[in-house]
This record gives C-alpha cells, sequence and structure tokens, in this order.
C-alpha cells in the first residue's frame, strides 16, 4: 500500500504534554519506535512499554515489513539490539516460507549476535528452567545455521565470551552442517574451547597488564610502544581507535603514530565502512577536549607527566582528524543547491537531555545538533537555530561540524526550556520570510508554553503555506519514537524521518523523490 494513501490511518491524539497531536500508521509508528530504541527507558516511555508497543505494532504490520525493517535497522541504522527483537517476535507470528531464516541470517552480522539472538529469543519467550532454549523456530534455526557458516576462526574467538549461552551451546543447538573439513574442525575447536586467541588490542593489552615492570617509566614504555603495534599492525579496528583515542595520546605515542592515526580517522572509504553513529564522533572529540583540560596524573611521576602533557599538544591533530571523520559522512547528502533555501531548528527542551542510552553521555539533544550541522555543512543557503521557550538563529561556519555542535551545546540555555516548535513558523509567518525547506531535530512532543492551543504548528504551518510560502516544505526528525507527531502524517508537503544514523539522509533524498520512509524500507534487500 502506497504511504500517501493512508491518510484515513491517521487521527487526532494528544501527545505526552497534552498538547494536539497525530497518529501514524502502524508501519510508520513501528518504523519510529525502532530507530530510536536502545532498550533502555526513555523521558516519556519505559523499555517495557515501549517493547509491548513495538510487539503490537508488528502484529498490525505485513511480516515482510517487519523483517525488512530489522535488516533495515541493522544495516542503515547501524543498530544491533533492536533487530534481534524484530526477528524474535517475527518467528513468534510467522510460518511457511524462508522470511525468518532471511532474516536471521540478515541480521547477525557479528559472531556474537548468534548467542545474543539466543538470549533474545530466551528473554522474549520467557524459557526458563528445563523449557530454555527447547522448540527454537526451525526458521530461526535454519538463519543461524547460515550465519555460522559465514564466520571465521578470529570471529569466532573474539567473541566467545562467557555469557549465559555460549557459543558451544548455540553450535549444539543450531547443529550447522560445515561446509569443508577445515569448518568441521573450527567447530570442534569451538565445542573444546580451543580457538586460538584472537590478536586483538583487548588481549594484548590484557597479556601486557599482568607482566610486572621495574618502573613506573618501563611501564609506560611498554605500554607506548604497543599501541603503537596496534596501530601500525591494521589490526585496530575503527570503532576501537576512535574509542582509544585518549588512551593512544596518554600513552605517549610518536608523532609518526600520531599521524597515521589521524589519517586513519580521516580516510572516508575507512568511516563508510566503520558504520559509526555521528554521535560516536562527538564523543571522541569531546573526550580529547577533557583530556587537555584534565589535570596531570599525579601518581605517574614528573616524568611520565611530561611525556603526557607534550602529547596534549597533538590534540589539535586529532580534532582535525575527527572533523575530517566526521564530514565524510556527509559527503553525500543531496538536494541542497544555492536556490534551496533552508532553515534547521533543534528542540533543547527538557525532554531532550535524554541520554540515548543508560551508559551513554550523548543526549537526543546532541544527535539533533549532529545531524543539524551535517546537514548545514552541505547547504549553501542556510539557517540554523535552537527553540524551547523561544526560538533563536545562531550564525556558525559551515565547516567544523563538531566545533558547531559544541558551541551550541554551551547556548542551549538561552532559549529555555519549553518545547515551543510552534514559534519556529511563527516566526517565519510575522517576517514574512520564505524558506524552502524547513527542519525540525526534535521528540515531536511540541506543546505551546504559553497556553495557546490555537498557535498550533500545524495551524501555523497551514497559515505560512496559505499566505507566504506555498511550494515549502517541511521535515519533521523524530530522534525519541514516542508514536505521535504535532502535524498530520502524511499530508502534502510534511513528512517525518526518524533514527540517529546517517542514512536518515538516504531518506531524505527518496523524499525528494516522491518516495517514503515505509518505501525505503520496503526497498530493502533481505
Amino acid at each position: 500500500m502506497k504511504f500517501n494513501l493512508l491518510n484515513r490511518l491517521t487521527k487526532r491524539v494528544v501527545n505526552h504534554e497534552g498538547a494536539a497531536a497525530y497518529t501514524l500508521s502502524p508501519e510508520m509508528e513501528l518504523y519510529t519506535a525502532v530507530v530510536t530504541w536502545s532498550l533502555n527507558d526513555t523521558f516519556y516511555e519505559k523499555n517495557e512499554q515501549r517493547l509491548t508497543r513495538v510487539r503490537q505494532l508488528i502484529a498490525q504490520c505485513k511480516p515482510e515489513f517487519v523483517g525488512k525493517l530489522a535488516v533495515y535497522a541493522r544495516h542503515k541504522m547501524y543498530m544491533r539490539s533492536v533487530p534481534l527483537v524484530l526477528v524474535t517476535e517475527l518467528a513468534n507470528l510467522h510460518r511457511g516460507d524462508s522470511l525468518v531464516a532471511d532474516v536471521t541470517a540478515g541480521v547477525v552480522n557479528r559472531a556474537d549476535e548468534i548467542t545474543e539472538l539466543l538470549a533474545c529469543y530466551e528473554l522474549l519467550n520467557k524459557r526458563t528452567g528445563t523449557k530454555k532454549l527447547n522448540r527454537l523456530s526451525k526458521q530461526m534455526q535454519k538463519g543461524l545455521a547460515t550465519a555460522f557458516n559465514r564466520f571465521d576462526e578470529y570471529q569466532f574467538a573474539k567473541y566467545n565470551r562467557d555469557g549465559a549461552i555460549k557459543l558451544k551451546d548455540a553450535l549444539f543447538l543450531v547443529h550447522p552442517r560445515a561446509k569443508d573439513t577445515a569448518q568441521q574442525e573450527l567447530f570442534n575447536k569451538i565445542v573444546a574451547g580451543t580457538l586460538n586467541t584472537p590478536y586483538t588490542w583487548e588481549t594484548e593489552l590484557s597479556a601486557l597488564g599482568q607482566l610486572n615492570f621495574d618502573s613506573a617509566e618501563a611501564r609506560a614504555a611498554a605500554f607506548r610502544n604497543k599501541w603503537e603495534e596496534l596501530v601500525y599492525s591494521g589490526k585496530l579496528g575503527y570503532m576501537a581507535l576512535l574509542r582509544n583515542l585518549r588512551n593512544i595520546q596518554e600513552a605517549g605515542v610518536s608523532y609518526a603514530c600520531f599521524e597515521q592515526v589521524c589519517a586513519t580517522l580521516a580516510d572516508g572509504e575507512k568511516v563508510a565502512k566503520a558504520k559509526q553513529f555521528p554521535f560516536r564522533f562527538l564523543a571522541a572529540y569531546r573526550e580529547l577536549l577533557a583530556a587537555e583540560s584534565a589535570s596531570p596524573i599525579k601518581a605517574l611521576g614528573n616524568k611520565i607527566n611530561a611525556l603526557f602533557n607534550g602529547n596534549k599538544g597533538y590534540t589539535g591533530l586529532l580534532l582535525d582528524a575527527l572533523e575530517k571523520a566526521v564530514a565524510a559522512s556527509a559527503a553525500n547528502i543531496r538536494g541542497f543547491n544555492e536556490d534551496t533555501s533552508v532553515l534547521l531548528a533543534c528542540d533543547v527542551s527538557g525532554s531532550m537531555q535524554q541520554p540515548v542510552s543508560a551508559k551513554s553521555k550523548i543526549l537526543l539533544y546532541d544527535v539533533g545538533l549532529m545531524l543539524a550541522m551535517l546537514l548545514q555543512s552541505r547547504c549553501k543557503n542556510v539557517q540554523v537555530g535552537m527553540f524551547g521557550n523561544y526560538f533563536k538563529t545562531i550564525t556558525v561556519p559551515r565547516a567544523n561540524i563538531l566545533a558547531n555542535v559544541q558551541e551550541f551545546y554551551k547556548r542551549e540555555g538561552e532559549v529555555g526550556y519549553a518545547t515551543n516548535g510552534h514559534l519556529v513558523i511563527d516566526e517565519l509567518l510575522r517576517n514574512r520570510v520564505v524558506k524552502d525547506k524547513v527542519m525540525l531535530f526534535t521528540d515531536c512532543q511540541l506543546w505551546n508554553s504559553n497556553g495557546n492551543q490555537y498557535a498550533n504548528i500545524q495551524h501555523l504551518w497551514e497559515q505560512y503555506k496559505a499566505q507566504v510560502a506555498p511550494a515549502a516544505k517541511l521535515y519533521l526528525f523524530d530522534l525519541a519514537g514516542n508514536g505521535q507527531t504535532p502535524l498530520r502524517i502524511p499530508q502534502r508537503d510534511v513528512y517525518l524521518v526518524a533514527g540517529w544514523s546517517d542514512k536518515v539522509f538516504d531518506v531524505l533524498a527518496a523524499l525528494e523523490n516522491g518516495d517514503t520512509a515505509v518505501d525505503v524500507i520496503n526497498n530493502t534487500q533481505l
């Protein structure tokens, strides 16, 4: 069914703040709920509540859509846990063909996801005691067998962790057929627990940390050499490199090693293959800034501190490399030329100060800023602002995406913490400003804190279109997936995009071609 035929499914409700809002089609609501869910409580919704809602939505959608959404979430939105939930629910609801097997094989992209999926299946189906993992879905079993045939010894060994469900348990349960003698020997090693210890930064540093050294200087030198070895070996993955920039810096590696680190970070092909959320670069950027302002580590002695402080002089190189890396992730954004006038507005309300996950320092507000600054870097005629109690535009350079995020982050208190997104449109309407595209980065829980129920964004947008800019388009970037929107979706020239990955801009490109987010998902290959 085409998305533009779903108007009959949209009805007016109220959002979590009690303001006017609109429902979404089951497909669209499931999409927004899935790609913004980290399996943690959010500001407006507990994790169990979202799980219940997702399960209900899955039952309302076609199985093929659910399966393709799982693969889309894994490959385009870079999500790991949520696709496993979708596969588990799909396995419980769908029978009769290879869909579940195909989706299972599609979402399992790391060896540890075999055991993670089985743990998810056990948990969601409440399999405990003697019932643990018995009667596993045959199609899921078939998909997992395909996954087992995909990985080599290094990949199995790297992720052979001591969880409740081990690789050996999974092997006995799935019974994959070895494709050759070498693979059968590999499966035998999994059973016997004799997989070769993989060469990873964790195992190398762990082994080094167990050695005794004559002095703190000798220990520091050993770790410096090890980090240099890891960097030059090419076996330090991109995510590991990104997360260890501060450790590498504090180890006192050589300038040549720093150059290698920076070259790897800024390599556009490596950025694309790494499939990192844009906010991962922001987290690394902030960690370096924190290290720059941190006091010396007194316990290590003056010589070691002198070494660390000397390496702080290289921080600028790393920050520049991170800027190049994140700019590379924006290189393919299309649809914005010098004639396209764009307004980007970021929600800084209290609910947007929610971390994306329990262990993260990155807030939904940061995600919105990152996406907005990525877009700004590709737009030629653009204004950027933020809204809370008030709406305010702030001028920053188009370059230096991460530095711009930091600038906005420091100034979010200037507009207060309400959710008056309607003021973005109100200002355009009052000043008769023509914009081709207006984009809001928000959790979609907009309301008027001044109590005027008629001054809402739906009403003001209709006025703006009628009186000022008939060709204008409005894009809502939903960063929380709470299930309602402040404008009717779909309606002419109003669009909804969701997610935290730079791949949301692929959906943006599809919208320009007359498609929708649902079309993008339905076009996903299993």
